[in-house]
């Protein structure tokens, strides 16, 4: 199976690939240099901060997927990153606040967008510091007592379990 963004080209000579059956899938392969594309998932980290029972969400911009939705501070761990790092960098970009991160809550795959899939890793976080203020990819952000309408069914999945604590 093709999945929507695949490479049509070899990253490493430029030839067209072509597919061969390898561990079980349809894989990407060139036939000139032997490439295989293993296409994974990205990984993406969230911070869940509750503060007297009120969940602290996001607004998704206009200039960003799923945007007026509401969800969890999250994003993409970049290459080289500590995925805790990355909970805590997107916390403070998208909501102005510094934390400690804690446990983790949730790990899950996400299959929202077809052509990113990713695995998402929700952490608990503990504000330490900051100015509560929207930022990045967030048009607003605030605490909530019963959840807005969300962007992701695995935020939703994850704040149904934690009211039902």
């Amino acid at each position: 199976m093709t999945w929507p963004g695949e490479f049509t080209f070899c990253p490493r000579c430029g030839s067209r690939l072509g597919r061969r059956h390898i561990d079980g899938r349809d894989r990407a392969v060139c036939p000139d240099c032997g490439y295989i594309h293993f296409r994974n998932p990205a990984v993406g980290a969230a911070a869940v901060v509750v503060d007297t029972g009120r969940i602290l969400l996001v607004r998704r911009s206009p200039r960003v997927s799923r945007s007026g939705l509401w969800s969890i501070p999250a994003g993409f761990v970049e290459y080289g990153e500590d995925v805790r790092e990355a909970a805590a960098r997107e916390l403070r970009e998208e909501t102005g606040l510094e934390a400690t991160i804690g446990e983790v809550l949730q790990v899950a795959s996400n299959f929202h967008d077809p052509e990113k899939l990713t695995v998402g890793v929700w952490f608990q976080a503990t504000v330490t510091g900051g100015h509560l203020a929207a930022g990045d990819d967030a048009d607003a952000v605030g605490y909530f007592s019963e959840i807005p309408p969300l962007a992701f069914e695995t935020d939703r999945a994850l704040l149904e379990r934690l009211i039902a604590r």
